[in-house]
């Protein structure tokens, strides 16, 4: 009788056993997780003077972090300025005719505004509208006049100034400013090292909110929407430590299931790719393994 009352004992712990093991506790999804990683590329050719970062450093939208040697563009702006000078001393005659017969037009137009506001209070005649626009027409012409007599100096000092201005553009773009709230994953290169443009100096990723990108099957796609609250897990030791997240993406075409889902029935199937952002809290590293169950 103890044999049996052993036996029928042990067969429902077997069962017991069997049924906990084989019940809802599989995840819904497995992945990995990752971040938008941005690269930050030199916009410049020249020396690093100053390049004050380290990987692991956490920067600020907008921070400066170190600029590229500009002595060679601030000379050669001070050569065109001088350039600008000399051209503008033999032409002085031409600029002073041109501004004086600038000053005569914004006179003319206020002549203009003051006959018309007089004709709407019937205290003006057309006469004197159609005299106004007579003189304002004259001094236009007058002004063309002298710009194509001396179109060379004109035109030579336009081109200065549209070279001072790319100057300026460059000395501007040499400034290291870092685009993005985020850490410091790489660093490319050190100071007084010579660079180039389009050069990678550092790459820079935003781990605040970290992305999980899960697969799921077609079946599973009726259970999940974009903004739907769901539960990432990780490794945590021996137990599982959890996550709340948001699905903020769904894939609109299937691809065949990655390398990193192992098993042969999963192997063969189409899935879908869905992005979980996760509030990170200093422990999700980028390319981190996790599960994805649905709440």
């Amino acid at each position: 009788m103890k044999n049996h009352t052993y036996i029928l004992a042990m067969a429902l712990l077997t069962i017991t056993l069997f049924s906990c093991g084989n019940g809802n506790d599989k995840a819904d999804g497995y992945g990995n997780f990752e971040a938008t990683e941005v690269t930050i590329s030199a916009e410049n050719n020249g020396k690093l003077m100053q390049f004050n970062i380290n990987e692991g450093d956490v920067l600020k939208k907008n921070q400066f972090i170190g600029y590229i040697d500009t002595i060679p563009l601030a000379l050669k702006r001070e050569q065109l300025q001088v350039s600008k000078a000399i051209i503008s001393s033999k032409s002085k005659g031409v600029l002073s005719q041109i501004s004086v017969l600038n000053s005569k037009l914004k006179t003319a137009n206020i002549n203009k505004n003051r006959v018309e506001n007089l004709i709407k209070e019937n205290a003006g005649t057309q006469k004197q509208l159609d005299d106004v626009e007579g003189e304002i027409d004259v001094i236009k012409n007058q002004i063309r006049s002298v710009e194509i007599q001396n179109a060379p100096v004109v035109n030579e000092l336009k081109s200065i100034d549209v070279q001072l201005k790319q100057i300026d553009d460059q000395i501007q773009k040499s400034k290291i400013i870092n685009p993005i709230n985020g850490t410091v994953l790489t660093k490319y290169a050190e100071p007084n090292e010579i660079t180039a443009f389009g050069k990678p100096l550092y790459k820079i990723a935003n781990l605040n909110i970290m992305q999980l990108r899960v697969y799921v099957s077609e079946t599973q796609l009726v259970n999940i929407k974009i903004g739907q609250k769901v539960t990432v897990k990780v490794d945590d030791g021996d137990a599982m430590k959890s996550y709340s997240g948001t699905i903020s993406w769904i894939a609109s075409e299937a691809e065949f299931t990655p390398k990193i889902i192992q098993t042969k029935e999963e192997r063969v199937a189409l899935v879908y790719a869905v992005k979980i952002d996760v509030k990170n809290d200093g422990s999700l590293k980028i390319g981190m393994p996790a599960e994805l169950w649905l709440n």
